[in-house]
């Protein structure tokens, strides 16, 4: 039986290496039925894999890495924001400041400030090219290497960007894994993480940086565990210069910080009432918890510095904020007010339901914070990922990528919907085999049903075990 249960499982690791192979070299992203079922089998590859008890943690390791490499040599094919990545890496280089111009400027222009530069706008396409770069600055710093080592060539920069993300997914597993053992949680969790196809596609075969920011993430919430909580501010600072998304974590460090007793444990039940309540409000903890939040912000400001100029404020909050007032997409109950919306107006109002959705993610964000149970380290991830998945529920644009942050979080809970999530957004593709693009809202629907369905699922199974 174990002869055959190693066999089976060497069959299945073949099957992915092939279907990982046809994806990367042989798939354009207008081939829907074509992606989603090599998604599904590679999704269930992926589940065949963490289901069989034999094999050894450094065994997923190594597949996990061998994977990655099948799409070292091939140009992504679901994204073409690297094109935007290389652009940006180049004007570094060649001394410009890339959050000042527009790359359709110097086209228009008909100039060439880096190498191969009407590649690289054709490539990113006209919308991309038409707004100022949004990418914080250790995202640039990243862009800035792929054009250290390939200036001249897009191929190899590719090779360059790929492997700093391959290398962020070691050091999420190397932290990821210790804060599991912190946590007394099972440690081959994290390949829910590191084998998830969507990841390996999606992170390492279409070029997103997520990874860069959830290992500086990963390892901040280990070195606060830790109580190393400067280091983990410098860390969150760094986490938020790639990527922004970890700033709506902020407010819900609060309970985490003040429920901690001197020794730098959480205050237990069992402990005095008069004990709990002195540490509750401490004038200490507190400004222990606004020290912590000084050296994150101080720390993205000073890694912005470089790139500072009387323009940059307002060019890159133009960038971000066109995600709230312009573009849609895959959006869930933003879908639903904008109908509304169209009842009472007649047009799209998603200027102010962009706005009205932010309000209340924070509104959700400050009762996470000081409603909820939110002391131990687990509640406090747990708070995170809810927190972050009301923000997505409610905004305008949700593209498959972003969903790499809620996926790492769940590893460290009881929850794992968003795994779920991470299969069904493959129904998102369905939008680019229309030509022109266009999204189909009964795929949209069947999405988030799917995903609603077990968040509810899930939510009532521990609500029924807190009862038992």
């Amino acid at each position: 039986m174990s002869l055959f249960k190693k066999h089976s499982t060497l069959l299945v690791i073949i099957l992915s290496l092939v279907f990982y192979f046809f994806f990367a070299y042989f798939l354009e992203r207008t081939q829907f039925y074509i992606v989603s079922f090599l998604w599904i089998a590679l999704f269930s590859s992926f589940y065949l894999l963490l289901q069989n008890k034999n094999s050894s943690f450094n065994t997923l390791l190594i597949i996990g890495i061998l994977f990655r490499c099948i799409f070292l040599f091939a140009t992504p094919n679901l994204s073409q924001d690297f094109y935007r990545f290389i652009w940006d890496g180049r004007m570094l280089i060649n001394g410009f400041n890339p959050y000042l111009s527009l790359p359709e400027t110097f086209i228009q222009l008909n100039l060439q400030p880096i190498a191969e530069a009407s590649i690289l706008y054709d490539g990113m396409g006209e919308l991309n090219g038409s707004h100022y770069t949004n990418y914080p600055p250790l995202n640039q710093f990243c862009f800035f290497i792929a054009a250290l080592f390939a200036n001249k060539s897009i191929f190899v920069s590719i090779i360059v960007l790929r492997v700093l993300i391959i290398l962020a997914d070691i050091g999420i597993l190397y932290f990821g894994k210790k804060l599991l053992e912190r946590l007394n949680l099972p440690i081959k969790n994290i390949f829910w993480y590191l084998l998830n196809p969507f990841i390996i596609i999606e992170m390492t075969g279409n070029l997103h940086f997520e990874p860069v920011m959830l290992f500086f993430l990963i390892w901040a919430l280990y070195k606060l565990h830790q109580q190393q909580w400067i280091l983990a501010a410098i860390l969150i600072g760094c986490s938020v210069s790639v990527k922004l998304i970890p700033l709506l974590f902020l407010p819900l460090f609060f309970q985490w910080f003040i429920s901690q007793n001197k020794n730098g444990t959480e205050i237990k039940n069992s402990e005095s009432h008069k004990e709990f309540i002195l540490s509750k409000f401490s004038l200490f903890k507190i400004a222990k918890l606004s020290l912590f939040y000084v050296i994150i912000l101080t720390t993205t400001i000073l890694l912005f510095l470089p790139f500072y100029t009387p323009e940059l404020i307002g060019n890159y909050s133009n960038s971000v904020s066109l995600w709230f007032k312009d573009f849609e997409f895959n959006a869930s109950f933003y879908y639903i007010f904008r109908e509304i919306g169209y009842l009472f107006s007649g047009y799209n109002e998603i200027a102010f339901i962009g706005k009205t959705t932010i309000v209340l993610s924070v509104l959700f964000l400050l009762y996470v914070t000081f409603f909820r149970r939110n002391k131990t380290f687990v509640q406090l991830i747990t708070a995170m990922l809810f927190g972050l998945c009301f923000y997505y529920f409610t905004a305008t644009t949700v593209h498959p990528w972003y969903l790499a942050t809620p996926l790492i979080l769940c590893v460290f809970t009881k929850y794992k919907f968003p795994i779920i999530w991470t299969l069904v957004i493959i129904l998102t593709y369905q939008a680019y085999a229309n030509n022109p693009w266009k999204e189909n809202l009964w795929f949209v629907f069947i999405e988030y049903l799917i995903v609603f369905s077990f968040l509810i699922y899930e939510i009532l199974y521990q609500l029924k075990l807190k009862k038992l």
